[in-house]
């Protein structure tokens, strides 16, 4: 999958690509938390953002996915979890490669952004360990195509409280600890997703 951020496929010679390397220098070393950074969008949004100098807490449930990308500036969040991973040695390499050399660090984390003391315990060791926050990528999502006519109402449920809830709570978060350390350049993205049938996913997200 190509780099997604702007400029990452220019020659590197070329003006787009040293304008764009010019603007990123600022984030370096600053801190990014991505939810839903295990697979697809969320974890190429990590791994570019560590090779681009960010210090990056990739929040997942199935934080063993997040872990797969560690390079040698990986450290440890301190969770049994992150401990004894079995990686799959072909994704593990091929991650590996693409992170060889980046200037970021990789943290990964894990927590179900759903859960408000899940959400409460991450942020708070971004505090301790990193100092707090300076960019929320929220990614985390999920979909089901129950109808409203239909249900199942758990589906719909888990759905609110994922999308809409736990993207609002960690937006609370980030914005008090942004707000703390008088940080007036930081940056909130929400990361939405578009689906052809009228569901709650849609107006969720």
């Amino acid at each position: 999958m190509p780099g997604l951020c702007e400029g990452d496929n220019e020659p590197p010679g070329s003006l787009k690509a040293s304008n764009f390397r010019d603007k990123m220098q600022r984030w370096q070393g600053r801190v990014a938390v991505v939810t839903g950074a295990s697979a697809g969008i969320g974890a190429e949004i990590a791994k570019d953002l560590v090779k681009h100098g960010m210090k990056v807490v990739g929040i997942a449930r199935r934080v063993e996915r997040v872990e797969r990308r560690k390079n040698p500036k990986i450290e440890p969040c301190g969770t049994p979890a992150l401990m004894g991973i079995t990686e799959d040695e072909a994704e593990s390499e091929e991650l590996k490669k693409k992170l060889k050399g980046a200037s970021g660090t990789l943290y990964p984390l894990k927590a179900d952004v759903s859960k408000e003391e899940d959400v409460a315990t991450a942020f708070k060791w971004v505090k301790d360990n990193l100092g707090g926050v300076d960019v929320l990528i929220n990614n985390a999502g999920v979909a089901s195509y129950s109808s409203l006519s239909e249900g199942p109402v758990k589906n719909w449920r888990t759905i609110l409280e994922l999308n809409v809830l736990g993207l609002s709570m960690c937006t609370k978060e980030a914005i008090q600890s942004m707000k703390e350390r008088g940080v007036d350049d930081g940056h909130i993205i929400h990361i939405n997703r578009y689906v052809t049938a009228i569901s709650h996913y849609q107006c969720s997200s």
